[in-house]
């Protein structure tokens, strides 16, 4: 009750205008959540980048992140050649994956849109900052897990719930992601009435909160691409290989597991909390498995990869057998991206005349 009241509180400040909110110089688009990690913002934050790229080729697109579990502090422009302790391990998979996009961390979001806007970004995506109120970004995208309908789960530290699940009630665009690849559209309502939306409409993708608003209700898959070596020295041929050692340090790991279980026998598996920095002792229990199992693979997540790509140390033996599976986000049907690539444009096509 104590959360839920201090909550409360923070919003109506903001919301009444006794807490100032600034605006970004540059046209924003927030992907934010209202639980504890596990929805999928960074897939898809990638899956934006790729259709704003399409949709405004040329357009000098940017990623503003906290840098969740950085050791520095401050803006900093992220280095592909720094490591998840300067930036964090999500700015670094996004740079790693986009070079043509500047990719930044601050923890104060009002001066990083500044200081990117300086640079010359035209358009700036805003990791995880749902929650933070003092600034008011022109697009909030809010995602939802499938399997954790927010008005069934609760608040730190009961449930997974880090803000007032009616917030959801502020985006503009809902997500609900990491959904069953098929799904009817009376299961879609269903789901909306879940979400305590009504008049959900399958043809425009839409639906109202109890305010009357009309917000965009899209339904996300994760597709788990080929396994491909994290370092260059690594050998592919062990793709083909019929054991895996798997390890992983993500928030849930369940269907990750299973994707790997589809095509490996599974001999080991490495379970680390999320953002997990690898220690020494970690490494000397990843040598082990691979002296146990000398054929195995060994597979991890593109965002642990990124992570140990920039370990200086890390064995060669593992480096030659690790692989990683990446990951895109897509729509249960091909409308639902053209409806979100229009709102996109909308808001972006002005900006960008503007600046030509």
């Amino acid at each position: 009750m104590l959360h839920r009241l201090i909550l409360k509180i923070r919003h109506r400040g903001y919301d009444s205008g006794r807490r100032e909110v600034c605006s970004s110089p540059i046209p924003s688009i927030c992907v934010g959540n209202v639980t504890v990690g596990g929805t999928g913002k960074t897939p898809h934050t990638e899956l934006l980048l790729r259709l704003l790229a399409q949709l405004c080729p040329g357009t000098r697109l940017s990623v503003l992140s906290r840098g969740y579990g950085r050791k520095s502090k401050g803006y900093l422009d992220v280095d592909t050649q720094g490591s998840s302790a300067d930036f964090g391990d999500e700015p670094l998979q996004i740079a790693h994956k986009f070079p043509a996009v500047k990719v930044a961390v601050d923890k104060d979001r009002v001066e990083g849109c500044r200081r990117l806007q300086e640079q010359g970004a035209q358009a700036v995506l805003l990791d995880d900052a749902f929650q933070y109120r003092r600034l008011a970004a022109d697009l909030n995208i809010v995602l939802i897990d499938y399997s954790r309908p927010v008005f069934q789960d609760r608040l730190l530290p009961l449930g997974s719930l880090r803000d007032l699940p009616e917030r959801i009630f502020k985006a503009d665009i809902l997500i609900v992601s990491k959904c069953p690849e098929t799904l009817s559209d009376a299961e879609k309502g269903a789901f909306a009435v879940k979400l305590k939306l009504s008049d959900y409409d399958p043809s425009r993708c839409t639906a109202r909160t109890p305010d009357g608003r009309e917000v965009l209700l899209l339904f996300s898959h994760i597709e788990y691409l080929p396994a491909v070596p994290v370092f260059p020295e690594g050998d592919h041929r062990y793709v083909y290989s019929k054991q895996a050692v798997l390890m992983s340090g993500i928030a849930k790991d369940g269907a990750l597991r299973h994707h790997v279980q589809c095509s490996f026998r599974l001999v080991k598996h490495f379970r680390f909390a999320d953002h997990h920095e690898y220690s020494t002792k970690d490494i000397k229990k990843l040598l082990a498995a691979a002296k146990e199992y000398p054929v195995a693979a060994f597979i991890t997540t593109e965002k642990d990869g990124a992570r140990l790509l920039q370990m200086q140390d890390f064995p060669a033996e593992l480096r030659r057998r690790l692989l990683m599976v990446p990951i895109e986000v897509e729509f249960s049907n091909s409308s639902e991206k053209q409806l979100l690539g229009s709102r996109l444009l909308e808001l972006l096509s002005p900006s960008v005349r503007t600046s030509e």
